[in-house]
């Protein structure tokens, strides 16, 4: 398939390394549908998006919008939630680039090394496109039987990577798709492995310094594995600085970070079953909530940073929405995008 071209940074316009250029809004822009919606997120009653703790819109790589909710500010750092997992997708790439992980290659986890394991046939690339096979529960209502919440809070908590690994396979790699947070997990044990045992280091001397965020906190569990299914809090400005690196082809400054190609393995679509009820999938990114073309990091509760290439356009919002809202809201932040449009 034919995917949209990435816009590069205007010549007139600094990289946001330091600090964010600031613009305005555009003058095409729907002002009375975008303060509408804006409105309902922030100074209408507690409704259907939950509370809005921060909404940012950056445009041809300036912030052209940024409000927070009450008793939040720019310097706060606000949770990611799965934004972790297209963090995770970034490591990964760094370290293709540096020719230490190979995403066709059979994945090296060692829980699948015994004779005849079916498990071993699973790449990473399999992996990150959420088609290992692999048995796991990704639910979040209480009570019902959830293999995240035991990995992330109950008897998996010490080591996130070894739970996930552990789980039995139920379908042949690549032959079905299943959102699953374990799956990053392991992925981030691949890239700490690969990073010879300094993910934490790595991250930040490859991917956030170059950037610029000085917010990131990312957590590990007792094992030391990144816990890149969900935990890196960061500033919603150093969010969109993230998603700037995406929307700019994995070039920053004017310097190649990610490999060529690898934005647009993100945004390629995964096979899904017909009729999935998450959405469209890349590798590591969700696909199509800013309307065709754009491409996603989404967390629970409503974290979003949408990146929308035939807009240059970048929108970050952060909050806390009940989960049985979150398809009003991932309509609602569609909305706003196509305001733009």
């Amino acid at each position: 398939m034919s995917l949209p071209p990435l816009p590069v940074q205007p010549a007139d316009v600094p990289w946001p390394t330091r600090a964010w250029p600031v613009g305005e809004l555009p003058g095409a822009l729907d002002r009375a549908r975008f303060d509408a919606l804006t409105a309902e997120a922030f100074d209408a009653p507690v409704g259907r998006l939950g509370k809005t703790h921060a909404l940012l819109l950056v445009q041809g790589g300036r912030v052209v919008f940024e409000r927070y909710g009450e008793g939040f500010g720019p310097d706060d750092t606000q949770p990611s939630w799965s934004k972790a997992k297209s963090i995770t997708h970034a490591l990964v790439g760094l370290l293709v680039g540096d020719g230490r992980l190979d995403i066709h290659a059979p994945a090296a986890v060692p829980e699948w090394r015994g004779g005849g394991d079916p498990r071993a046939a699973i790449t990473l690339d399999h992996l990150l496109r959420m088609s290992s096979g692999l048995k796991f529960v990704e639910d979040y209502a209480p009570g019902h039987v959830s293999d995240v919440i035991e990995m992330l809070f109950n008897a998996g908590k010490g080591d996130v990577a070894a739970y996930a690994a552990g789980q039995p396979p139920i379908h042949p790699p690549g032959s079905f798709w299943s959102y699953a947070s374990g799956t990053t997990n392991i992925v981030a044990r691949l890239a700490g492995a690969a990073a010879d045992g300094n993910i934490a280091g790595f991250m930040q001397a490859r991917l956030f310094g170059p950037l610029g965020m000085t917010s990131p906190v990312p957590k590990f569990d007792a094992a030391g594995t990144f816990i890149g299914s969900s935990y890196c809090f960061c500033t919603p400005r150093d969010f969109a600085r993230f998603g700037l690196l995406y929307l700019r082809d994995g070039v920053w400054e004017g310097r190649r970070l990610l490999p060529e190609g690898w934005v647009d393995y993100a945004r390629t679509p995964t096979p899904q079953p017909p009729g999935t009820a998450e959405g469209a999938y890349g590798a590591h990114w969700w696909l199509g909530v800013g309307g065709p073309g754009s491409f996603s990091a989404n967390g629970y509760a409503g974290q979003y940073t949408i990146l929308a290439p035939d807009l240059d356009l970048i929108l970050v919002r952060n909050g806390d929405t009940p989960l049985e809202n979150k398809d009003a809201l991932k309509a609602w932040a569609g909305e706003v995008v196509d305001a733009f449009r």
